[in-house]
């Protein structure tokens, strides 16, 4: 599947078929762990780890993971900059993994004293804070089905009331370019289904925003906008981040993260 029907198609797994990733598998995720990017600078370091399925790990903060073998494990700093670049660059290795059949559910939780990152060196500045199971999904539990119902997975905002033209009045026209890419990142995963994003299109530039929903609300943001720019990417259609000093002022509630312009 091409990477839009990924960002469509793909959900969040907790139940695992048991059996450990092949050599290929594990190939296919250390090259996309190698080739994902972050133009926002930060500090982040992506780890694939095996671990015995006997040792009974509960991981999940709103749901437990069965049957997984392998994770990935995420050292983030403490900023702004690190968490941004946390999920713009690891929505990059969730999507190839859900392309090659794999399926991941990002979980954010502490870790301190857990055996995730044991005997682990992150780099100075990092933690561990986020890991994700990786493998071929399973039939969906009876509890996994309750859990996606109660985050309401299947739920999303409507466009006009997050994405906006020229001021934080007017709808996006039907006919923007950048229409598809903002839509594909109101389909972006977020930590209890938060969607935090908002954006504002002036000419050739796209100014995203948060709303602070929750610790994660800044990587989540991070997601959708690897969404938006997977989509241009896809069309062919070249940008450039930055970080504004005059960026427009958004209503109090909302803070300014990055402005995406197009070549």
């Amino acid at each position: 599947m091409n990477i839009l029907d990924a960002m469509k198609k793909r959900r969040s797994v907790r139940s695992f078929n048991g059996e450990g990733l092949t050599t290929t598998q594990v190939e296919l995720l250390d090259k996309a762990i190698a080739e994902s990017y972050s133009p926002f600078g930060g500090k982040l370091t992506i780890l694939l780890r095996k671990f015995d399925l006997q040792a009974g790990y509960k991981p999940s903060t709103y749901g437990m993971i069965k049957g997984a073998v392998d994770f990935f494990l995420l050292g983030i700093g403490d900023d702004e900059a690190s968490a941004l670049t946390a999920g713009f660059q690891f929505e990059q290795v969730v999507l190839k993994a859900w392309q090659a059949g794999l399926g991941t559910c990002w979980i954010a939780a502490t870790f301190k004293g857990s055996d995730f990152d044991k005997g682990v060196e992150w780099p100075e500045g990092e933690e561990l804070k986020i890991i994700s199971p990786v493998g071929v999904a399973a039939g969906k539990s009876l509890r996994e089905k309750i859990v996606r119902f109660a985050v309401g997975s299947r739920n999303r905002m409507a466009f006009n009331s997050m994405f906006f033209y020229d001021d934080f009045h007017h709808s996006l026209p039907a006919d923007n370019r950048f229409r598809e890419a903002l839509e594909m990142l109101r389909l972006a995963p977020s930590s209890t289904n938060s969607q935090p994003w908002r954006a504002l299109v002036t000419g050739d530039s796209v100014h995203f925003y948060y709303k602070l929903k929750s610790p994660a609300s800044v990587l989540d943001t991070g997601i959708g906008i690897c969404h938006f720019y997977e989509t241009e990417r896809y069309y062919g259609r070249g940008g450039e981040f930055a970080k504004l000093a005059d960026a427009p002022s958004a209503p109090d509630n909302w803070k300014y993260l990055v402005t995406y312009t197009s070549r």
